[in-house]
C-alpha cells in the first residue's frame, strides 16, 4: 500500500511503501529506481504494533518511479495501490508510483 505526504521540504512528498505483517516472510526490500534497483540499500521494517512491514521515502514532487518488492532475496512482487504499472524487461510488470 502507498500513502502519499506532502513533504516539509518545498517540492517533496513523503511516500510511505507498506507490505502486510500478516504475511510470512523473513525479509522484504524496496527496490527501484529511487536506489537504481539496488537490491539491498531499502529494508522495509516491522514494529511489533505495525500491522504492516514499511519504510518511508523523501521524493521529489512531480516524478514517478518504478518499483518492486524483493521478499526473502527471492520473490518478486508488485504493490496492489501502485498508481499504475509499466511492463519490464523481463515479462513482467513494475509498480509505478507519482509524486
Amino acid at each position: 500500500m502507498l500513502v502519499k505526504q506532502e513533504g516539509r521540504e518545498p517540492h517533496t512528498v513523503l511516500v510511505t511503501f507498506q507490505f502486510p505483517a500478516s504475511i510470512w516472510l523473513d525479509s522484504i526490500y524496496l527496490v527501484g529506481d529511487f536506489n537504481n534497483w539496488d537490491r539491498h540499500s531499502l529494508p522495509l521494517k516491522r514494529s511489533l504494533h505495525n500491522p504492516y512491514w514499511q519504510i518511508t521515502l523523501v521524493l521529489p514532487r512531480g516524478r514517478s518511479y518504478q518499483f518492486r518488492y524483493l521478499i526473502d532475496g527471492t520473490t518478486w512482487c508488485n504493490d496492489c495501490s501502485a498508481d499504475r504499472y509499466l511492463p519490464n524487461p523481463y515479462g513482467g510488470y513494475n509498480s509505478v508510483v507519482d509524486t
